[in-house]
């Protein structure tokens, strides 16, 4: 298969971040893709009680199993398949199952701290940050939350105000300055998306052109 090409997507909560990754996941899916969500990795809570699961800061580095999600990356590479956990949201704490994962040629990483981890972050050809208005990222979750999550509106934003937002400038904001490309307004940006597959198809003509060369070997 050669050495995959790893893409990895950051930006705040509602920046439109998933939408970029899977806008590239569509277009390579015909060049054999997968999509790897940094939500997956949350730590295992299965020790502690649900009163203390329930004041998890999920938007903390602290709160992710980088380590897993770094050797899960590493096994990709090298083209050997893993099990990737699921994160039950509802027990605040990893799912008895999991998910088999095969290796493919492009890898997409999603989260909003995959940038924040210097080992994670020199796996990865491409890095990308996903730019998008605070005012933008806040109606987005207010309107996910509301629908999808059962919130009312004073949690969101009482949460938003302690938790999301101080996350955010201590920690995701400035990891923007370890990206390759910055994408503003998220998976609305066509042509951002259009140059970046541009750019992933090269960089996958190049390994493929490399693994080649040191088939044949050299020419005598």
């Amino acid at each position: 298969m050669g050495h995959p090409v790893m893409i990895g997507v950051a930006g705040g909560s509602g920046s439109g971040k998933t939408t970029v990754a899977r806008e590239l996941y569509q277009r390579f899916q015909d060049d054999s893709v997968i999509m790897i969500e940094q939500d997956s990795y949350y730590k295992d809570q299965s020790h502690l009680s649900m009163k203390e699961r329930v004041r998890t800061n999920y938007d903390h580095p602290f709160a992710f199993d980088n380590d897993l999600l770094l050797f899960h990356l590493q096994e990709l590479l090298q083209g050997r398949p893993v099990y990737k956990p699921i994160y039950d949201f509802t027990q605040h704490t990893r799912s008895a199952e999991r998910v088999l994962v095969e290796p493919k040629k492009v890898i997409i990483l999603e989260g909003m701290l995959i940038l924040e981890d210097e080992r994670v972050r020199d796996l990865m050809d491409i890095k990308v940050f996903v730019d998008t208005d605070a005012d933008v990222r806040i109606l987005r979750r207010i309107q996910r939350d509301l629908r999808e999550r059962g919130r009312t509106l004073e949690s969101v934003i009482h949460q938003y105000l302690t938790v999301v937002r101080p996350m955010h400038l201590q920690f995701i904001e400035p990891t923007k300055r370890y990206a390759d490309v910055i994408v503003p307004e998220g998976g609305y940006n066509q042509v951002a998306l259009d140059l970046l597959s541009t750019k992933i198809r090269d960089i996958l003509k190049e390994k493929q052109r490399i693994q080649s060369s040191s088939r044949i070997g050299p020419t005598i």
